[in-house]
């Protein structure tokens, strides 16, 4: 029986180690939820900060639909209270007025701002609001005429228009007030025409002298008017038209518009900065072309550095020429000829690091040379038990001769 559940436990795993195996699984899904909360959290503030973007851009697009329609699109309609006065100090007693009736109105909006645009055609009219009185009736056509006056008073324009109520037989007259007789007594409705006096069918402002106000004179001393207005309306066309006559659909149009161009806009400028470019081949050839070009330039060596002071060079140069003035020959004898040799590849190799070292010290090098060359010579000649050079007159061209033969 113990056999058995000692096979048992050594087949089965123990409780250590199913211990260790749930801790190592709780620290792996713990580590997968934490990775996890991060991506959702940085999806969600990605989320917001594009849902921020997307609400300031279309701001930014309503913006500016909103000012270009301000500024593109004129006063649509103007309309303005006309007050008549006339003169009463005449002296028949027939007529109460003694003048045509006029009246003058401004063309400014709030005294400062324009009414009209300039280059954009007007239509100008004056409505009349005429009780249906036997004096009217019997007034006939009369004539309204209108001055337009810049700034400084100068009339600009002149339009003459006749009118009068339009006409009603007696009988119509009669069932007209039988009929509204209830709407009459209440005072609901009154026996009265509107007249629509066409001015100007198409007035257009001039820039250089602008209309700031006009005159509306009517040549009747009988007219009974209730009361008056002016009705200015423009004519559109063009873009103009499709704004002013289809509104919601060109603020449509307008603030998509601008919201696809400003995140084009800043598309391809969060390409530019973040991805390297649109065309990133074009960027790397372009990075691969200045690194090629950098590496055509050779990189110092140790001969360079081994260059830099060339003062010094020149300098232990000096020294060898004045030591081998001096030496003299049991001296001489006393060197070997290997050491001679090392010392004389020594100055060739000198001579040749300062030649492929720089080039701007070339006059120097040169002069270097030809000290090192008259060394070698010295040494030569000295070891071969010759005259000295510095002190045989002879010229060097000799000497070197001699060297050629001699070896």
């Amino acid at each position: 029986m113990s056999s058995e559940m000692e096979d048992m436990d050594s087949e089965g795993p123990t409780i250590q180690e199913l211990g260790t195996h749930f801790s190592g699984l709780l620290i792996h899904i713990q580590e997968r939820l934490t990775i996890l909360y991060r991506r959702i959290q940085k999806r969600v503030l990605q989320t917001a900060v594009l849902v921020c973007v997307l609400l300031l851009l279309l701001w930014v697009a309503i913006f500016l639909y909103g000012s270009f329609y301000y500024s593109f699109m004129p006063t649509a309609n103007f309309i303005t209270p006309v007050h008549f006065y006339y003169r009463t100090d005449c002296t028949s007693p027939h007529h109460s007025i003694c003048s045509f009736p006029m009246a003058n109105f401004s063309l400014r909006r709030n005294g400062k701002k324009q009414v009209m645009t300039y280059g954009q055609p007007y239509q100008i009219t004056l409505e009349l609001e005429m009780p249906e009185s036997p004096a009217n009736e019997q007034l006939g056509m009369f004539l309204v005429k209108m001055y337009c006056y810049s700034y400084e008073g100068q009339i600009i324009d002149t339009a003459a228009r006749s009118t009068m109520l339009h006409y009603r037989s007696s009988l119509l007259q009669s069932l007209n007030t039988l009929m509204f007789s209830p709407l009459l007594m209440m005072g609901a409705a009154e026996q009265k025409q509107y007249i629509l006096v066409e001015l100007y069918s198409s007035y257009i402002d001039n820039s250089y002298k602008p209309t700031v106000g006009a005159v509306i004179e009517i040549h009747s001393q009988q007219v009974q008017i209730y009361k008056a207005q002016v009705y200015i309306h423009a004519h559109f066309s063009g873009i103009r038209y499709i704004l002013y006559h289809f509104p919601m659909a060109s603020a449509v149009v307008g603030v998509l518009s601008n919201f696809i161009f400003l995140s084009v806009l800043i598309l391809i400028s969060y390409l530019q900065v973040n991805l390297g470019g649109i065309w990133p081949n074009q960027q790397v050839g372009k990075w691969n072309k200045e690194r090629q070009g950098r590496a055509d330039i050779p990189e110092p060596t140790d001969q360079y550095e081994r260059n830099i002071h060339p003062e010094d060079n020149s300098t232990v140069t000096k020294t060898h020429l004045l030591d081998a003035s001096v030496m003299g020959p049991s001296d001489i004898n006393a060197y070997s000829s290997g050491k001679m040799e090392e010392s004389i590849l020594d100055t060739e190799v000198e001579d040749n690091m300062e030649t492929n070292g720089s080039r701007g010290l070339a006059e120097e090098q040169h002069v270097s040379e030809a000290q090192n060359e008259e060394t070698y010579l010295k040494l030569r000649f000295l070891s071969e038990g010759l005259p000295d050079v510095s002190t045989d007159p002879t010229d060097k061209a000799y000497y070197r001769a001699g060297t050629c033969l001699s070896s």
